[in-house]
């Protein structure tokens, strides 16, 4: 295996570790925005931003101990994770909206958003955030 196998391999392993524990952070996310939608009737781009929040934290340490392995102090990579989780919940709320106004069901619209943050926040993440 040359070193560069040796590289995508390990970014391989790293975005699926990355994957899992935003899916978790992603159930974090969708019970609060269904909850605040359904139960609450609140606005979807506000829901949906209130569950980014709420799986935001939930990735941040997760990521933090398991995905990156981190020796950063959390002053530093907590700073830069909220500007990273800031950016991606914006793109975020601009792809609900969109989706909403092309006539999207919520939750399709926020599936879509979900991938398209997800890749976002993998390669920030990877190289600043936890780098």
């Amino acid at each position: 295996m040359t070193s560069s196998d040796a590289v995508t391999v390990r970014v391989w392993r790293q975005f699926t570790a990355f994957a899992i524990v935003g899916a978790i952070g992603t159930v974090g996310h969708y019970s609060t925005l269904v909850t605040l939608v359904e139960l609450f009737r609140a606005n979807p781009v506000f829901a949906t931003t209130v569950g980014f929040t709420v799986g935001a934290v939930i990735n941040y340490f997760l990521n933090y101990r398991l995905t990156f392995r981190s020796d950063k102090p959390h002053r530093e990579a907590m700073t830069k994770f909220l500007i990273v989780a800031l950016l991606g919940a914006g793109l975020n709320s601009l792809l609900m909206h969109a989706g909403l106004q092309a006539g999207m069901y919520y939750l399709v619209a926020q599936l879509i958003a979900t991938g398209v943050v997800l890749g976002f926040n993998f390669l920030l993440s990877r190289l600043w955030t936890f780098a």
